[in-house]
C-alpha cells in the first residue's frame, strides 16, 4: 500500500482547478457554489485522476462523494451510445439515490448519463434505463446481483468501481455479493474504497481487489476541527420523560432543521405524533415505508416544509441535508461509530451545529465508549425546567410582537380585533386586557405538561453497578463494546440456533424466515435483507441457522416484530418470504 504523496500546485492555480480537474467541470462546480475543496477532496482527487487504486478513510459529511465522483466523471468518454464505465456500490437505497443525484449534477454539462438501481423501485424502470445506455450506475449490492443474473448489467467495459461506505456494506453482510460483482469486472479496472473506519476486513478486501492502493484519510487535526464546529450535549432523563424533555430542549434550541434518531419504527411513529402535537412540523422515516413515501418525506425536509425528521438509523443512512442545524440521539447508540456517523451530518462547510443525546441514568458506560472513540469530553446538561421554558416563551413572544409592530400591514391586521376591545371597554384597564390576551395565547400554544417539572436524573448518571471498578473490563472487548452474546455467533455452520457453548442472551428473539439453502440463501443474504430494512446493523444479527427450506435468525427481542414486518415487505435474494416469531 502506497503512502500518500504531495502534489505540486502551480502558483496561479486555486480551488478545484489546482487539483487537476478540467475547465468544464471546474465551471460546473463554480456554478453550484463550490469554492474550496475539503481535505479529503484535496487528498483524493489528484490521485484518482492518475488512475491508481485508492483506499480512503472519511466519515459522513467530509465531502467524500465529490472526492470520487469528480475524477471518475473527468475520465468518462461520452459517445452516441452510452457505455457503462463507472460502477458505484452503496449500502442503502437512500445513499444510492444521493450519490446518483450528485454525479448526475456534476456530469450534466458533459452529457454524462447516470442511473441508480436499488430494491424498492420497479425493476422495469431500471431495465429500461440500462437498455438505453448509461455511463454510471450507482447500485446497492443486492439489486446489482439481480441485474447481473438477468444479464441487464454489463460490466465488461467498466473502468472504475467505487465501494462507498465499505464498512457499512460489510457489516450488513454484503461481502459475498461484493466479491461476485468485482469478479465480473475487468481485472485492470481502477478500484476505489471509501470507509469511515478501517477494520481488518476492509484491509482484507483491499488486499484481494486493489493493486498497490494509495491510502488517504482525514487526519486527526481535520477530524478535531470538524468536531469543534459541533456543540455536543448530553441530557440525562428517565425513559418515560424522554418525549417531554426533548420537546423542552428543542423549544429552547429552536432548530432550523433537525434529524431525531430512534431505535425502532414504533418509537419513530409515536414520537412523530408527540412532536407534531407540540406544534413541530415532524415527519417519520423508517423501513416500514415504501420508496415513494420516503421520497416525499425527504422532499418536505429539503424544501423546509418539515423541520423535524424522526427516523431509524438505517432509514437515514447516507442522507445529506444542507439545512440541518441539529442532530438528536433520542436513544444513545450502543456503537460509538454510529454516534460519529450521526453527528457528522452537522458542522459542515464551516457552519456550527448541535448534537443532542438523551441518555438514561444507567447508560454512563455507553457515553464513556463514545468519549473514548472521539477523544472528546461531552458535557452533561440538566433538562430545562418549567421556568426555563417560560422564560424562553416570553422572549419568543416579545420578538414576535416586535416583528408584528414593524409590519406595514399592522393597521389592517388589527382591524378584526377591534370588536374585542369594544365589547370589553370599561371592564378593566388596557394593561390588564393586554396581559390577559397574552396569557390566553400562551395557554393555547403550549402544553399544560410544560408546567410540570421533569426530575433531574443527572445525579444518578453512572450509578450502574456493572461499570464499577470491580467489574471494569469484564465482558468487554478491547474497543470497550460488549462482547457478543452468542459465543462465536454461529452463522450458517450447521449448528442449531442458540446452541453456542454459552447460554444465548435472554434478550434475544428468533425469527422464522421461509427460505433456505435450497433457494440458494446464504447468511449474508439474511443479514443484508434485515439490516437494509430495519434499524439493526450486522453486528446485532445472529446466530443464524439455515435449513433446506427455511432459516432461523437471532435478533434483539424488542426488534422481532420490526424484522418480521420488514421481511414480509421486502425480498430475500429476490424471493418473497414468510416470516414469523420462531419458538424452538
Amino acid at each position: 500500500m502506497q503512502e500518500e504523496e504531495t502534489f505540486e500546485v502551480l502558483d496561479d492555480e486555486v480551488g478545484f482547478a489546482a487539483l487537476g480537474l478540467g475547465p468544464e467541470l471546474v465551471s460546473t462546480l463554480d456554478s453550484l457554489g463550490y469554492e474550496e475543496p475539503t481535505p479529503i477532496q484535496q487528498q483524493a482527487i489528484p490521485h484518482l485522476l492518475t488512475g491508481v487504486d485508492l483506499l480512503g478513510q472519511a466519515a459522513t459529511g467530509t465531502g467524500k462523494t465529490a472526492a470520487f465522483a469528480l475524477p471518475t466523471i473527468e475520465h468518462i468518454v461520452t459517445t452516441d451510445k452510452p457505455v457503462l464505465q463507472v460502477l458505484v456500490l452503496t449500502p442503502t437505497r437512500e445513499l444510492a439515490m444521493q450519490v446518483s443525484e450528485a454525479m448526475a449534477t456534476y456530469g450534466k454539462s458533459a452529457g454524462v448519463k447516470v442511473t441508480s438501481v436499488y430494491g424498492g423501485q420497479p425493476i422495469g424502470r431500471q431495465l429500461d434505463a440500462l437498455r438505453r445506455g448509461v455511463h454510471v450506475v450507482v447500485a446497492t449490492p443486492g439489486r446489482a446481483i439481480d441485474h447481473l443474473k438477468r444479464g441487464s448489467l454489463d460490466l465488461d467495459q467498466v473502468r472504475t468501481v467505487v465501494l462507498d461506505e465499505a464498512d457499512e456494506m460489510l457489516d450488513m453482510g454484503f461481502t459475498e455479493d461484493i466479491e461476485l460483482i468485482l469478479s465480473n469486472t475487468p481485472k485492470d479496472r481502477q478500484t476505489v474504497l471509501f470507509s469511515a473506519t478501517m477494520p481488518p476486513r476492509i484491509h482484507a478486501i483491499a488486499k484481494r481487489h486493489q493493486q498497490d492502493p494509495v491510502l488517504v484519510k482525514i487526519g486527526a487535526a481535520d477530524a478535531a476541527q470538524h468536531r469543534d464546529l459541533i456543540d455536543q450535549q448530553v441530557y440525562v432523563v428517565h425513559k418515560h420523560h424522554k418525549a417531554q424533555a426533548l420537546g423542552r430542549i428543542l423549544d429552547l434550541e429552536n432548530p432550523t432543521s433537525a434529524i431525531v434518531f430512534c431505535k425502532t419504527r414504533t418509537d419513530v411513529d409515536e414520537l412523530t405524533v408527540t412532536m407534531s402535537g407540540r406544534g413541530y412540523r415532524a415527519e417519520a422515516l423508517h423501513g416500514g415505508m415504501d420508496q415513494a413515501q420516503r421520497d416525499r418525506v425527504m422532499a418536505r425536509l429539503r424544501d423546509g416544509t418539515a423541520e423535524l425528521l424522526i427516523a431509524t438509523d438505517v432509514a437515514a443512512r447516507g442522507l445529506d441535508v444542507d439545512t440541518l442545524t441539529h442532530v438528536v440521539n433520542y436513544d444513545i447508540p450502543s456503537a460509538p461509530e454510529s454516534y460519529v456517523h450521526r453527528i457528522g451530518r452537522v458542522g459542515r462547510a464551516g457552519r456550527r451545529g448541535v448534537a443532542i443525546t438523551l441518555a438514561t441514568p444507567r447508560q454512563r458506560r455507553l457515553l464513556n465508549n463514545i468519549e473514548r472513540l472521539t477523544k472528546t469530553k461531552i458535557e452533561v446538561h440538566k433538562v430545562p425546567t418549567a421556568a426555563d421554558l417560560r422564560q424562553r416563551q416570553i422572549a419568543t413572544t416579545v420578538e414576535a410582537m416586535r416583528e408584528a409592530l414593524a409590519s406595514e400591514t399592522l393597521t389592517e391586521d388589527l382591524e378584526e380585533f377591534q370588536q374585542v376591545l369594544h365589547d370589553l371597554k370599561g371592564e378593566d384597564s388596557e394593561r390588564n386586557l393586554a396581559l390577559v390576551a397574552l396569557m390566553l395565547a400562551h395557554k393555547a400554544q403550549f402544553s399544560a405538561g410544560d408546567n410540570a417539572e421533569i426530575p433531574d436524573a443527572s445525579k444518578e448518571f453512572g450509578n450502574d453497578r456493572s461499570y464499577d471498578k470491580g467489574n471494569k473490563g469484564k465482558g468487554r472487548d478491547r474497543n470497550g463494546r460488549g462482547r457478543e452474546s452468542f459465543g462465536d455467533r454461529d452463522r450458517g455452520h450447521g449448528k442449531k440456533a442458540g446452541s453456542a457453548s454459552r447460554e444465548p442472551d435472554p434478550n434475544t428473539g428468533f425469527v422464522y424466515i421461509g427460505v433456505g439453502a435450497r433457494g440458494g440463501i446464504r447468511p449474508g443474504d439474511l443479514v443484508g435483507a434485515i439490516a437494509n430494512e430495519t434499524q439493526l446493523s450486522g453486528r446485532d444479527i445472529g446466530p443464524i441457522r439455515i435449513s433446506d427450506h427455511y432459516s432461523v435468525v437471532g435478533v434483539p427481542d424488542g426488534a422481532v416484530d420490526d424484522v418480521i414486518f420488514a421481511i414480509k415487505k421486502t425480498t430475500v435474494k429476490g424471493k418473497k418470504a414468510k416470516a414469523r416469531r420462531y419458538v424452538d
